[in-house]
């Protein structure tokens, strides 16, 4: 789960780690008090879950509060990459000395948190690990206790006077624990900037939640933003189906994440591109089929659809009786490849003669089908 900017400051705050002085509005009228408020330069910050916002410009600094309502103009309502800006964040400009990166995040492959910091700051830390890795530093924490030595270490690589580094690993040492406590998957500070007046602050902060966590946290599970879910992943999860949208043209309905992630890979192996993950898991009911069917024709860009089905704990036969009672329900007008294979296949494959399914015997086969239909071939 992902939360805006001014949220994660919120939490920056408390737990006692510095941020800029700041206001959140939504109308021309607030972000001229918030900036009169604030008094000097200020930055109008637009509040989305999408990165990118310097470069779309979404983030304007300005000197005085009518130049601010005139920024806030431009933002509010501005498309950055799908998410619709409703929000800006007001806040008191710095004056930077000098800027670095540093943040938290799963480490599956390590099994442990793992720390990224760069002295080079306010750019995106995939630019500076491709382009310049040996700038990249890196430490990992195995426990929940946090690793003085070594984030003692990269703190002094981070800013070399002493006492800026002793503040650096106060909040390094911080935002772990904020890490830890709340369950997050990320959280990253960039920049994090030494000012004219030396003092070292969280100029921009980004957190992101472990979702299978927020029964335990209800208080970040209020932070959520609905006008920045995708309405189909909202609906999958009511439903209890497992789905993210992606971009392709190929709508996938699979049973099992394991399947439905190779399923992606092989579709991308022959040449195609998968429009969705989607998970319709074990047991599958009918009903479930139906509204899997229902989510895969929501997107205009689906051309196809691949049904790639292993019968273990779910039976074939009932991923075929959802599918004939889908297309009594729905206006299915997509061709559609089907591969069954396991528990009561060859019940399910009766079941569907007769049907304007496309069968398939093969992984492979019912991938390069479904290739061919997403091109206007024949398949």
């Amino acid at each position: 789960m992902k939360i805006h900017e001014y949220q994660a400051k919120d939490l920056f705050r408390h737990h006692g780690i510095p941020i800029p002085d700041g206001r959140v509005a939504s109308s021309l009228e607030g972000v001229k008090q918030a900036a009169v408020k604030l008094g000097g330069a200020v930055a109008v910050k637009a509040q989305v879950h999408a990165g990118g916002r310097g470069k779309a410009g979404g983030i304007k600094v300005v000197g005085t509060p009518d130049e601010a309502a005139e920024a806030a103009q431009s933002i509010l309502g501005m498309d950055i990459k799908g998410s619709t800006v409703r929000k800006v964040l007001v806040e008191r400009g710095a004056d930077i000395r000098s800027e670095a990166y540093l943040g938290y995040i799963v480490d599956r492959g390590e099994k442990s948190v793992s720390f990224i910091g760069s002295a080079e700051g306010g750019v995106e830390i995939e630019e500076v690990a491709a382009n310049t890795p040996e700038k990249i530093l890196r430490f990992h924490a195995y426990s929940k206790s946090f690793p003085e030595d070594d984030a003692k270490a990269v703190a002094g690589r981070l800013f070399k006077d002493e006492s800026t580094a002793d503040a650096v690993l106060d909040i390094m040492r911080k935002l772990f624990r904020l890490f830890v406590e709340k369950d997050c998957s990320l959280a990253e500070i960039n920049p994090l900037v030494l000012t004219g007046d030396g003092e070292v602050i969280a100029l921009d902060g980004k957190i992101n939640f472990d979702d299978n966590a927020l029964f335990r946290r209800p208080e970040i599970a209020d932070l959520r933003d609905m006008d920045e879910e995708d309405v189909n992943e909202i609906e999958a999860k009511e439903k209890g189906l497992s789905f993210v949208q992606l971009d392709g043209d190929i709508g996938c309905m699979v049973n099992g994440a394991g399947l439905a992630m190779a399923t992606m890979d092989i579709i991308q192996f022959y040449g195609g591109q998968p429009a969705n993950f989607l998970d319709v898991g074990g047991s599958s009911s009918p009903e479930k089929v139906i509204n899997a069917f229902r989510l895969l024709m929501s997107n205009k860009k689906v051309k196809s659809i691949l049904v790639n089905i292993f019968g273990g704990i779910t039976r074939c036969d009932d991923i075929a009786n959802g599918i004939l009672e889908s297309y009594k329900q729905i206006d299915i007008n997509l061709p559609i490849v089907i591969r069954l294979s396991g528990t009561n296949a060859e019940e399910g494959l009766k079941m569907l003669e007769g049907s304007p399914l496309i069968t398939a015997e093969t992984f492979a086969e019912a991938v390069q089908k479904a290739i061919s239909l997403a091109k206007g071939e024949a398949a």
